[in-house]
């Protein structure tokens, strides 16, 4: 190795010492979008990056979607796919086709690509040992562009509590969780829950130093017809004027509550970032300027370096 090489990776770990120092020993809850483990590659790049964090001794828990994947085997099995305010209609059919594809195809997967980088991981899903309980959403009024329709999601969960117990006893063996978001009301019916929900839950029973999302926008956007105005950090403030604005809709509007609750909660910080750039978790979570879209509770917590080198200024 030249000596150009070498002076390259001291700097790098100078510069990254102050983050391994901060998050040694803390929990990051990664939720990871069917994009982001649409193919191999995409999963190794994923799968690695989460090995890297846990050999500086980050707790990590990884919750998995399988939206795309989903929609696929039901294009193929000819069942209805069906959107209505950004979240996905389930009726027996749905569920059927997402409990293949959530706790099988995909949590396997990424299962058999930890084995490749030596992680201990376990694949479970909200059913297992009581993981998540809930209760099937009743018919609820959604906007629907100018106009307003009762809509019944079928199969589909809203969280009433998390027993963090099964996660914190994974941990404390040096486990890596890797959860499916199927779950089940206190009768067994299975229930289909939002990915990015069940993660944000998750990060509050366990008091998550991070949430951070994966999906296919590269972080939240000022204007969701430009992907180039992402909006490289604000306060929950801002994250309601987003709302208010409409720069936040459809298939956002669920990441923007999620993130709220679990901020309001205690979680420390939240990220929106890409699935699409190599390392993009890496790169937000071990440098100043960030990849995607942070988000806190309040700006007063951001550091001067962060303020600068996220605005570009």
């Amino acid at each position: 190795m030249s000596n150009r090489e070498n002076r390259i990776r001291i700097r790098a770990l100078r510069h990254a010492a102050p983050y391994l120092k901060r998050f040694g020993g803390k929990t990051f809850v990664i939720k990871t979008g069917g994009a982001a483990v649409a193919d191999e590659a995409s999963i190794r790049d994923l799968v690695e990056q989460v090995a890297l964090l846990f050999e500086l001794g980050v707790r990590v828990v990884l919750v998995h979607g399988g939206g795309p994947q989903s929609t696929e085997l039901s294009r193929k099995l000819g069942v209805r796919t069906r959107f209505v305010g950004g979240r996905r209609v389930t009726d027996s059919e749905a569920l059927r086709v997402t409990t293949m594809v959530l706790n099988g195809e995909v949590n396997t997967r990424i299962l058999a690509a930890c084995r490749d980088f030596d992680l201990p991981a376990i694949g479970i899903s909200g059913v297992d040992a009581g993981l998540i309980r809930a209760h099937r959403r009743p018919p609820v009024k959604v906007k629907e562009g100018a106009g307003e329709e009762t809509v019944d999601y079928g199969y589909v969960g809203d969280i009433d509590r998390v027993d963090s117990g099964l996660l914190e006893r994974l941990l404390g063996i040096g486990a890596l969780p890797v959860v499916s978001p199927i779950s089940a009301d206190e009768a067994g019916t299975l229930l289909n829950i939002n990915a990015d929900t069940v993660a944000s839950a998750l990060a509050v029973a366990l008091g998550a130093e991070k949430l951070i999302l994966l999906g296919e926008a590269p972080g939240l956007l000022a204007d969701p017809e430009d992907p180039t105005s992402v909006v490289s950090f604000l306060d929950l403030a801002g994250l309601e004027e987003m709302k208010d604005s409409g720069a936040i809709r459809t298939g956002m509007l669920p990441k923007a509550l999620c993130i709220r609750k679990a901020l309001d909660a205690g979680v420390t910080r939240a990220h929106v970032l890409p699935a699409g750039i190599p390392d993009s978790v890496l790169l937000e979570v071990f440098t100043p300027e960030g990849c995607g879209t942070l988000v806190v509770p309040d700006l007063d917590g951001l550091s001067e370096a962060e303020r600068t080198l996220r605005s570009g200024t």
